[in-house]
């Protein structure tokens, strides 16, 4: 083979899941996996919803649950611990998640959003789901730790 040929050869396609992993990466920007669990974030301040005069600020969040273990898996509960920048902590436990109990396949996922308010323009959230396992066996998953920034605003 000469250069010229090596010239015009197509660069071998990256492969899909990599260019998948990357994109979950930029779209989730956090993510926790439990035994083959992941659990991924993506949040964004609202400030259409938030009023700073009043000392209510608001934030959206994506979840997207992941199973990628061999396993049949049925959200339960959840359990969030929020903590605004006073050091105010709010524990919030429910069964399921905006009224579902979703049963995950292996490979399957689930996406929901939701919403925060906080009486701060700062805080955090951070918790886990229970999961039942097809035997009934329990599994506690971790939702990882995620930041809320209002933005900084000039008066």
């Amino acid at each position: 083979m000469n250069a010229k040929s090596l010239e015009n050869r197509p660069l071998p396609a990256p492969p899909i899941a990599s260019i998948l992993g990357h994109a979950m990466k930029q779209l989730f920007q956090h993510a926790a996996i439990t035994e083959g669990i992941t659990v991924r974030v993506a949040v964004n301040f609202l400030p259409e919803q938030s009023q700073p005069e009043a000392g209510k600020w608001f934030w959206v969040y994506h979840i997207r649950i992941e199973n990628d273990s061999d396993e049949r898996m049925q959200l339960i509960t959840r359990h969030w611990r929020i903590t605004d920048s006073r050091g105010g902590v709010n524990l919030v436990d429910g069964e399921g998640v905006v009224g579902e109990m979703p049963v995950l396949a292996p490979g399957d996922s689930h996406d929901y959003v939701s919403g925060c308010p906080l009486g701060t323009p700062h805080g955090s959230m951070e918790g886990f789901y229970t999961f039942h396992r097809a035997d009934g066996t329990p599994l506690e998953v971790r939702i990882p730790y995620f930041p809320l920034a209002a933005p900084a605003t000039a008066d």
